[in-house]
């Protein structure tokens, strides 16, 4: 075998790459000392920066870096952070050699959370390539692991918890529901309000069109800059109300004075101002779901889209209204796929109408599967994940507008700044899914789990250990251990939703899987 050859994708924003070197570094000594020990050669594949950190951070910078390359060298993708997969992905399709993504099992950073996007991405096209994972890369999974990667250039996971979903299993009443629903989005169609593709490098998170309109759903594509228009026409008093609706609901905003640190009260008018122009947008232009891309292009232009986000999937949510005074879906949440997810979309589209349907709670949203660890109070004998998206859930996770709270988001990602729509996700019945792209067709696994309570102390040391001004959900997969799911799972989000009990999930679970397949997307079982 050749001298094996090491990357590691990075973020676009320099900020964040040269803050979360240090865990990067860390990780890699780990990794060369496991792979040397083996008996076997590796080396970095592009040299540290003057800038102070070891990462790709562009396109094209990662071409160059795999044009240099020996095609047939085995490559390891070493992750220990939130990185771009376009970064890498173009040199990873076309290379020959074995690939082994690699992430440690740590919540500082979202290592995890890369290495799950980049399965998906290559995945989606059509690259092989073997994963692993591991807290301190001396465990006997990560070593016999990469023995056998190192000498046959795969692994294997073990994945017997996914069986595919037979629609004949289902009862009466939920194949035809199923089947009500996807009929009227074939008649009627769906649109997503797509604001810029691409968020981040997801390429995962992009479904092709053909794939999407044999089911009824088509994109219109909106600009970032249309709605930081919009939003700039927005009187403030309009952005005021929202606000104080948030503030005589009961929600708590940290707020400051210094613009560049702390969330001030004029970001939050700002935000508001943007939901309110997200709003009359989508209705505009017909759609049911609509995805702001938010990390990039509007971050320099106007506070995050966050606290947004999260009061469009709450049906509990300030009322908006048209030129006329009439009032814009009231009472309803209206779909939002963060970071412009569109395969988190098509998700919670279905979710949405089979829930309402069934008089379960709609609200529902993506997480990243940040990470996981057992319950260290001891007061639970499972395996406990760490669910936590960059910014914002729906206030109904939390158990109210009462139990939520806004802090500013982090300045090394959004300069502007702007609140998160925090808090901990209540105790309940799961039905977790994820729809993704494979061998050009779309696929769903969907499975059953519980948000669960853990003491407050194990809360605090599990948000600290990751960020702790983000929603945060434990939960408890049904089936699903944790190397299976990172094993299985094609993509760095999961979608959740609430059911008001067991059963009532399971009602859930079996009409959605119906009305998935009805549509023609292939449906998987997992742990269930």
């Amino acid at each position: 075998m050749t001298k094996i050859q090491l990357v590691a994708s990075g973020d676009l924003r320099e900020s964040a790459n040269t803050n979360c070197w240090p865990a990067q570094k860390a990780m890699e000594e780990r990794i060369f000392e496991a792979v040397k020990a083996l008996g076997f050669e590796i080396e970095r594949a592009h040299p540290i920066k003057p800038e102070g950190h070891g990462f790709i951070s562009s396109q094209r910078e990662g071409m160059d870096i795999f044009a240099r390359m020996d095609p047939n060298a085995p490559v390891i993708v070493a992750e220990a952070v939130w990185q771009y997969s376009h970064h890498v992905l173009a040199g990873l399709v076309s290379h020959k050699g074995p690939i082994l993504t690699v992430a440690n099992w740590a919540g500082q950073w979202p290592g995890l959370v890369g290495l799950l996007n980049l399965n998906g991405s290559l995945t989606k096209a059509g690259v092989e390539y073997s994963s692993l994972w591991s807290e301190n890369f001396d465990d006997e999974f990560f070593l016999s692991g990469l023995k056998t990667w190192l000498e046959t250039g795969k692994i294997e996971h073990e994945i017997t918890h996914v069986r595919p979903f037979d629609p004949a299993s289902v009862g009466e009443k939920e194949r035809e529901l199923a089947a009500s629903i996807a009929a009227d989005i074939r008649h009627n169609k769906v649109i997503l309000g797509v604001f810029d593709e691409g968020c981040m490098g997801m390429y995962n998170a992009i479904i092709p069109d053909e794939l999407l309109m044999p089911m009824g759903f088509y994109k219109e594509r909106l600009s970032q800059s249309a709605l930081y228009y919009a939003t700039t026409q927005v009187p403030e008093e309009e952005g005021r109300a929202v606000y104080q609706w948030m503030v005589d609901k009961g929600m708590t905003f940290h707020l400051g004075t210094d613009h560049k640190t702390e969330l001030t009260e004029a970001q939050v008018i700002e935000q508001c101002r943007m939901y309110i122009a997200a709003v009359r947008m989508g209705d505009n232009f017909g759609c049911e779901a609509i995805g702001i891309q938010y990390q990039q292009g509007l971050k320099d232009l106007l506070p995050a889209s966050d606290l947004v986000e999260g009061i469009l999937n709450n049906d509990d949510r300030p009322d908006v209204t048209r030129a006329d005074g009439s009032v814009i879906r009231q009472g309803e949440a209206i779909v939002h796929f963060n970071e412009v997810d569109e395969c988190a979309a098509v998700d919670g589209v279905l979710t949405n109408r089979v829930h309402r349907a069934l008089g379960q709670p709609v609200e529902n949203t993506l997480h990243d599967l940040r990470w996981g660890d057992i319950d260290r109070s001891g007061s639970r004998d499972d395996f406990v994940w760490v669910f936590e998206i960059s910014g914002a859930a729906p206030p109904a996770h939390h158990g109210g507008w009462d139990k939520s709270e806004s802090f500013r988001q982090p300045p090394m990602f959004f300069p502007a700044g702007g609140g998160t729509l925090r808090g901990v996700a209540k105790a309940g019945e799961l039905v977790w899914s994820r729809i993704y792209v494979m061998d050009n067709a779309l696929h769903m696994d969907i499975g059953r789990g519980q948000a669960v309570d853990l003491p407050e102390e194990e809360t605090r040391r599990r948000s600290e250990s990751t960020d702790r001004v983000w929603p945060i959900m434990h939960a408890v997969l049904t089936g699903v251990d944790r190397d299976a799911m990172m094993a299985r799972h094609k993509a760095n989000h999961i979608q959740v939703a609430y059911a008001s009990s067991a059963a009532e999930a399971d009602q859930a679970l079996a009409a959605k899987a119906a009305l998935a397949a009805q549509l023609g997307i292939k449906v998987n079982l997992c742990g269930v």
